[in-house]
């Protein structure tokens, strides 16, 4: 099992919703909140994400706006809020801690 499918099948057991990429974009997955840290993977056209938690961190553009939140996917694995439709400028998750 991948690790992509083991996070998959976690959200499915946890009922955890699960939000898209903005379409078109291949997203990097980085090991903080911010584009200085890291990049961990590169999630693949048409992924969809959970959000375990949210933080702030480096301000970035995307698709969806511009934005400093940052959506905690795993364990170490962060990416740009402004690349993921949640339907809302603001956070949808509780603060990382």
């Amino acid at each position: 099992m991948t690790a992509e499918s083991a996070e998959t099948a976690m959200a499915s057991s946890l009922g955890t919703h699960r939000y898209p990429v903005a379409p078109g974009c291949e997203l990097n997955v980085r090991s903080g909140p911010g584009t200085g840290y890291s990049i961990v993977d590169v999630l693949p056209l048409g992924a969809t994400v959970p959000i375990n938690c949210q933080t702030p961190g480096t301000r970035v553009t995307g698709p969806y706006g511009t934005s400093t939140i940052w959506d905690n996917i795993g364990n170490g694995r962060f990416v740009a809020d402004a690349y993921v439709k949640t339907g809302s400028d603001g956070y949808v998750a509780p603060r990382c801690g």
